[in-house]
């Protein structure tokens, strides 16, 4: 699963999701992304390591008008150029959970997934474990490729 801290990953994920502006400060990316037509800004912030209690990892933070969201210890993400978004992916035993970033400056959380969901025959699902599924179902490649060792994404 591809590392979420270099300059290199943030210029990819800036690039894809058109953010107006990034900085960074002290140990995190901060981009900031804006929708004029639809009158939406949202902020995104990429900490590639910081204290999370007993101990560290990756964390992403999404900031909108009406909304603060927090994905912790992230371990990699997936890029969608045809989608125009950005999926980011914890795992923590069999759950998977994930904070898709869109060009749109619109964002969702997908939290505590089981991971043998994103396999499944999404025909038999209802509509509303479906939608998690699918979202998700785009980081199978890159968990599978971490389980075996091969460079991901």
């Amino acid at each position: 699963m591809a590392a979420i801290c270099t300059q290199k990953d943030v210029e990819r994920i800036r690039t894809l999701l058109g953010a107006e502006k990034v900085t960074f400060e002290k140990d995190h990316h901060r981009l900031k992304i804006t929708n004029k037509e639809e009158k939406r800004i949202l902020v995104l912030e990429i900490y590639p390591e910081v204290d999370l209690g007993k101990s560290r990892g990756a964390l992403i933070v999404v900031y909108t008008g009406n909304t603060h969201l927090q994905l912790h210890n992230c371990t990699g993400y997936v890029v969608s150029e045809e989608l125009g978004e950005v999926t980011f992916v914890a795992e923590a035993s069999d759950k998977l959970s994930g904070l898709v970033v869109e060009r749109g400056a619109s964002c969702s959380l997908y939290a505590s997934i089981n991971r043998e969901l994103i396999s499944s025959d999404f025909t038999t699902l209802g509509v509303e474990v479906m939608l998690s599924g699918v979202a998700m179902s785009l980081a199978e490649e890159i968990l599978e490729n971490k389980k075996s060792g091969e460079p991901g994404d």
